[in-house]
């Protein structure tokens, strides 16, 4: 039986609800340093991606300890003594690149310790990869929830303590399937103090390493969440976000849902054609306004 089937099928998974206890990894690291460059595997527009400086800050990869080894991250805080706020930086499907630590030093330049984990290191080098449908079948889809939910426990704990961060001002952010982890990180962190989720999606496929989408864990979120969707996301109905709202609502949790008109999904991510400057920097103002207002600052 493969490792991938194990992962799937264990009693330690069975015995979880794929938010909890991380299961360590039979496979190790497959990935041990970060890609160089953007992603492989969509279309790129590099003349429009930003480029963040490093004046001011102190930007680099970093390796994280966890249960199974090191895990490669990408990490950027101010210059000084600290303790700064901490924001957990959440990737796309497509690895820490050069987009993803951009936002880490962005976010350090507003006065951030922000830490990237690669979380699909285990899984595959998705910095090898140019498919799509490839990243999502051979590398998403075997990534347990729990062990994603470890990991950030894992980042977050290393940021406090050797990052200058402040394990009382966390909070976490994330683009595309790392909106999703957004959600479900709320769901699972009693020391989150809020969340921003890009376009997250709520559906998708329920799997034994995978057991619940974004909708199904609204009802157990315990940190206010900012959701930022795009109304022209052929892949997120505007109607799957109204009803994420709705239930919030309905759950009585502090969560705001801002969707930009003619906004494609992707929007933020400016080194593609699906990037718009407006939402974009709307968004991310939206997003520092949020961790302000709930402590994570």
């Amino acid at each position: 039986m493969s490792d991938d089937a194990r992962a799937g099928d264990s009693n330690d998974l069975e015995q979880l609800d794929g938010l909890v206890t991380p299961p360590f990894s039979r496979r190790g690291f497959v990935m041990t340093s970060l890609m160089t460059g953007l992603t492989l595997a969509t279309t790129r527009v590099e003349a429009q991606a930003i480029r963040t400086d490093e004046a001011g800050i102190v930007a680099g990869e970093v390796r994280i300890p966890v249960g199974d080894g090191p895990m490669p991250a990408y990490r950027a805080m101010p210059e000084g003594a600290g303790p700064f706020p901490i924001v957990l930086v959440v990737e796309e499907i497509f690895g820490v690149h050069d987009y993803i630590k951009d936002i880490c030093r962005r976010l350090a330049k507003a006065g951030y310790t922000a830490v990237a984990p690669e979380l699909f290191a285990r899984q595959g080098d998705v910095s090898k990869m140019t498919d799509v449908q490839e990243i999502v079948r051979e590398v998403v889809s075997k990534t347990p929830d729990a062990q994603v939910m470890g990991d950030l426990d894992a980042t977050a704990a290393w940021a406090a303590a050797e990052a200058k961060g402040d394990p009382g001002k966390l909070g976490i952010t994330g683009w595309c399937r790392g909106g999703r982890t957004v959600w479900l990180y709320a769901a699972h962190s009693a020391s989150l103090k809020a969340g921003v989720a890009w376009y997250g999606n709520f559906g998708g496929t329920r799997t034994g390493i995978q057991p619940k989408t974004a909708a199904d864990v609204i009802p157990e979120i315990r940190a206010p969440i900012l959701g930022l969707y795009g109304a022209a996301d052929t892949g997120i109905p505007v109607a799957d976000v109204e009803k994420a709202r709705d239930a919030a609502k309905a759950a009585g949790k502090d969560v705001e849902i801002v969707i930009f008109p003619d906004a494609p999904h992707g929007f933020h991510a400016d080194y593609r054609p699906s990037y718009r400057k407006g939402p974009a920097e709307d968004g991310w103002g939206r997003m520092l306004g949020w961790f302000r207002q709930h402590g994570v600052a």
